[in-house]
């Protein structure tokens, strides 16, 4: 039976990531920490580990404890991070920061995995652009980068999923909520290309990306199909059974503003507000293609969901 430890094991991915490797015959560390709920990982089978991430000292002290009880994990995805955040510093801490610390201490402490899988974002790597154009991209970004700088002490790849989607995500959800009270609500006039993934296709990407792909490899994820902005409101429409529906388009400029009385709302509270000048940037872009050829061509990725049968499940299981 082969170990897995998944960092960030309570979140939306990493829970659903949990049962697939549970599913797969697979022994399961659930790493998270001291303080994160086990809403979604009640299964007897799992182990559980306490892991901070941002403290580089206590991290070595957590891993060498597991180590003298259990040795090591034959593989390591990591997931944990973040995905709001009130400024790019702290984007860096949980996302670039606590990558290397993990790389690192996995290291030093010899317990390198056969693979370690980073759970990076389409973000990190926009269509068209040399660099990111938010905070939370270039977070990715230095964090693949971390993983780029270990390559020659332990095999590593990336997964650059586009927007994952399913049963347990919030924010795609808002938009279900939204349609359910008969308001479609959707940012800027000209047209927008936007991808999908379900999250039992990524964790299943995930899994075949463990011995599979090519070490030190970028492997971008999504369910092999482009949409447009109205796609998904239409198919939520369809599944929460609501009849009439009424669309609102706003002008970018106003999401501008909204987002930047947000943003500065948040540095007054210290509170993380859903719109700010990050979300504002990865709203108006217009392009979220996804070439797939990669994974499909390296380790057989072959998306079972698209984005009619992903939503139809989600608003099942999420008994909207």
């Amino acid at each position: 039976m082969s170990s897995l430890l998944i960092t960030g094991a309570s979140g939306f991915v990493g829970s659903h990531l949990v049962e697939t490797a549970l599913a797969a015959g697979m022994k399961v560390w659930a790493g998270m920490r001291e303080t994160s709920s086990r809403r979604w990982l009640q299964d007897e089978r799992i182990n559980f580990i306490t892991l901070s991430l941002n403290d580089a000292q206590k991290l070595g002290k957590q891993l060498s404890a597991f180590r003298k009880e259990h040795g090591g994990w034959d593989y390591v995805v990591h997931v944990a991070g973040a995905t709001k955040a009130t400024n790019e510093a702290e984007f860096m801490r949980a996302n670039c920061e606590a990558t290397a610390n993990l790389l690192d201490a996995l290291y030093a402490l010899d317990m390198v995995p056969r693979r370690f899988v980073l759970m990076s974002s389409l973000s990190a790597a926009p269509v068209g652009d040399a660099q990111p154009d938010t905070a939370y991209g270039r977070s990715k970004l230095a964090a693949e980068q971390r993983v780029k700088d270990a390559a020659d002490k332990m095999d590593c790849i990336v997964l650059r999923p586009t927007g994952v989607y399913g049963p347990r995500e919030q924010d795609y959800m808002l938009m279900a909520k939204s349609i359910k009270r008969h308001v479609d609500f959707a940012v800027g006039f000209k047209p927008q290309y936007i991808t999908f993934i379900y999250v039992k296709d990524l964790c299943d990407a995930t899994m075949l990306a463990l011995t599979d792909g090519r070490p030190g490899a970028i492997y971008p994820l999504s369910d092999g199909a482009t949409y447009t902005s109205r796609d998904f409101s239409r198919l939520l429409q369809k599944e929460l059974g609501v009849r009439r529906v009424m669309h609102i388009t706003a002008p970018l400029w106003l999401l501008k503003a909204v987002c930047c009385v947000g943003q500065w709302w948040g540095g007054i509270t210290h509170k993380m507000n859903a719109l700010n000048r990050d979300k504002y940037n990865i709203l108006k872009r217009r392009d979220w293609r996804c070439d797939i050829s990669r994974a499909v061509e390296d380790f057989g990725y072959k998306p079972q969901y698209d984005l009619a049968r992903g939503v139809a499940e989600t608003i099942r299981e999420s008994k909207l």
